[in-house]
């Protein structure tokens, strides 16, 4: 944990960030970095009926480290993407908290 979901990206985008955004978060959110894992979602949006292009949209779902680290998250994955993608793109980026007795890693909660 923690566990970046991508949507409308390129597989080969998700790819890319993966090794330069585990640098950067990891001091940041100060856990493993094997404990980071990335995941492409081929997803199609649709708007008044039309199938319609999306913004690059990740889900960020970890152990809640506190308002001032989650801001500093959202401003390095909007970055990184933007630096991959184009300055010029909206990025949604959205955080799930997860209860740690609600995960379970090989049969025990955290």
């Amino acid at each position: 944990m923690p566990h970046l979901r991508f949507r409308a990206v390129e597989p080969q985008t998700v790819q890319t960030l993966s090794k330069p955004l585990i640098d950067e978060l990891q001091p940041l959110m100060d856990c493993p970095r094997e404990d980071f894992t990335f995941e492409y979602i081929y997803s199609t949006f649709f708007h008044e009926g039309e199938v319609s292009s999306a913004y690059p949209f990740v889900e960020v779902l970890w152990f809640d480290r506190g308002q001032e680290v989650q801001d500093a998250v959202a401003k390095v994955v909007t970055s990184q993407i933007r630096g991959v993608i184009g300055e010029d793109v909206d990025v949604a980026v959205i955080f799930t908290a997860l209860d740690a007795k609600g995960y379970y890693d090989n049969g025990e909660h955290y």
